[in-house]
C-alpha cells in the first residue's frame, strides 16, 4: 500500500496544526530528554497547536496518572538496560497506522531512535507525513563507557541511517551539527534550549540546605547534578574535588542524582554528599546553595544542567563543547576546558579555588547572562522548523491523495 501527503491542511485550524511527538521518555520521568520534550510540548500547545504523544507504557501506573494527558498513545515496551524504570518502545506500525488514519498529524517529530522511532518514521513516510528527528543522546559515544567500544561504528551507522530517512534532524548545539555533518548526516539544523530563570535562581540559596549538608558559611561547595553513571565522567569530577581540597580543606562536594555508580562512589568516598534524585524547587535549592559547578561529561548533546547552574549563579567548569561552548565566556561567565583534557580540567578547578574573587565575578555574570536565555525563543524556533518541514512537504505533494487515504 502507498500514500502521499495532501495539499491542504483541512484538519488544521487556522495556522494551528496537529503535531505528533514520538519518544521513549516523557515527563514525569526525570532525564534531560523528557524534560526538554515536556517544555516543547507545553510551549507548542500554548501557541495553539494540538500535540499528541506516542510513548512506551511505563511500569509505574502512578506516573501515568500524573501524566494526565488524554492525547497520549501508549505502546508496548521492554526495560531499557542501565536505566531503571524506563522502557524502550517496540515496533508499533499497526498501532500508528490505525491512530494516524483516524487522527492524522500534519507533521511528526521523532525524539528517540529505537524500534518505536523507526516504526514512526516508516509509518509517517507511508502516509506522506513530513517527519523531523531529534538527536538528543550520543548513544554511539556511550558504548566506550560500557565496555562495548567495538559497537561504536555499528551504532553510528544505525543512527546515520535512521536520521537520514527523515526530512531533517534537529540538534541542540552548533558543534554537534558540525560533527554530524562531517559524519554524513543530512539536513541537520540547530534547535537550542532555554532555562527557567524563575525556578533556577540564586534567591533560592538556603542555609537550611547547607546545614543538612553539614557545611558552614565559609565552606565552598562544589556541585554535580545529573545521572551518576560511567558516561558522565564523574571520576574526573572526583579527582578535581580532591585537588581542590588540597588547596582548601573547606571545599565540600555534593552529587545530586542517581544511577549505577552511586553505590560504589558512596562506598569509596564517604565524605561526598549524596542528596539523591531531586526535581523542581528542591533541585533549584541544591543548585543555589552551592558555589561551583563541575561538569566533566564528554558525551552530552547539550547538557541542560549547564544552563540551570548558570541561572542559579554558579561558577561553572565544563569542557568547551555543547551548552558550555554556546553559553559560557571563559573566565567571565564560567571556565572552559579543552575537550577531553582531563588534567586541564583538574588544573582549572584548583586554580579557581585559589581565586575567590573570580568565583564571585563569574557567579554574578553567569546569572546576568542566563536571564537572556529563554524557552520562548527555543519553542518559537521549534515551531518554525516543524512548519517549514510541513510547507516543503505540501509543495511537493500530489493533490489527489489525502493523509490517511491508503490505496492497495
Amino acid at each position: 500500500m502507498t500514500a502521499t501527503a495532501r495539499t491542504t491542511t483541512d484538519h488544521a485550524v487556522g495556522n494551528h496544526h496537529h503535531i505528533a511527538v514520538v519518544t521513549e521518555t516523557y515527563v514525569p520521568e526525570v532525564n534531560g530528554v523528557a524534560f526538554t520534550l515536556g517544555r516543547f510540548v507545553h510551549g507548542l500547545r500554548g501557541r495553539g497547536h494540538a500535540v499528541s504523544i506516542v510513548r512506551p507504557r511505563q511500569h509505574s501506573e502512578d506516573s501515568l496518572r500524573r501524566l494526565n494527558d488524554s492525547h497520549v498513545t501508549l505502546v508496548r515496551g521492554l526495560p531499557l538496560p542501565g536505566y531503571q524504570g524506563l522502557q524502550f518502545g517496540l515496533p508499533t506500525g499497526k498501532v500508528l497506522q490505525r491512530s494516524w488514519t483516524d487522527h492524522p498529524p500534519d507533521v511528526v517529530y521523532v525524539a528517540t531512535e529505537g524500534p518505536l522511532g523507526w516504526s514512526a518514521v516508516a509509518t509517517a513516510q507511508r502516509f506522506g507525513i513530513p517527519v523531523l528527528s531529534g538527536f538528543h543522546t550520543n548513544f554511539h559515544s556511550y558504548s566506550r563507557h560500557y565496555h562495548a567500544g567495538f559497537l561504536h561504528p555499528v551504532i553510528l551507522r544505525y543512527l546515520r541511517a535512521f536520521h537520514n530517512r527523515t526530512n531533517g534532524t534537529l540538534v541542540p548545539s552548533h558543534d554537534l551539527r558540525d560533527r554530524l555533518d562531517r559524519l554524513g548526516f543530512h539536513n541537520v539544523s540547530v534547535l537550542g534550549r532555554g532555562v527557567d530563570t524563575t525556578l533556577f535562581n540564586p534567591t533560592r540559596r538556603s542555609e537550611e540546605v547547607r546545614q543538612r549538608w553539614g557545611v558552614t558559611a565559609q565552606d565552598v561547595v562544589v556541585l554535580y547534578v545529573g545521572r551518576v553513571a560511567p558516561e558522565k565522567n564523574l571520576h574526573v569530577a572526583v579527582a578535581a574535588y580532591r585537588a581542590m581540597q588540597q588547596q582548601d580543606q573547606r571545599v565540600k562536594f555534593v552529587v545530586v542524582g542517581d544511577g549505577p555508580l552511586r553505590t560504589s562512589l558512596q562506598h569509596d568516598h564517604s565524605d561526598i554528599i549524596f542528596p539523591g534524585l531531586l526535581t523542581g524547587e528542591q533541585l533549584a535549592q541544591q543548585y543555589a546553595s552551592a558555589d561551583v559547578f563541575l561538569f566533566p561529561s564528554e558525551t552530552e548533546t547539550f547538557g541542560n544542567v549547564t544552563l540551570e547552574a548558570l541561572a542559579s549563579g554558579l561558577a561553572v567548569i565544563a569542557y568547551n563543547y555543547a551548552a558550555a561552548k554556546m553559553h559560557i565566556v571563559h573566565r567571565d561567565t564560567g571556565v572552559l576546558v579543552p575537550f577531553g583534557e582531563r588534567q586541564q580540567f583538574i588544573n582549572a578547578a584548583t586554580e579557581l579555588i585559589r581565586a575567590p574573587q573570580l568565583i564571585s565575578h563569574m557567579r554574578e555574570q553567569a546569572r546576568t547572562y542566563a536571564t537572556s536565555v529563554s524557552w520562548g525563543r527555543a519553542i518559537e524556533r521549534f515551531e518554525m522548523l516543524l512548519l517549514n518541514a510541513l510547507s516543503r512537504s505540501l509543495r511537493v505533494a500530489q493533490p489527489s491523495v489525502r493523509y490517511g487515504e491508503l490505496t492497495a
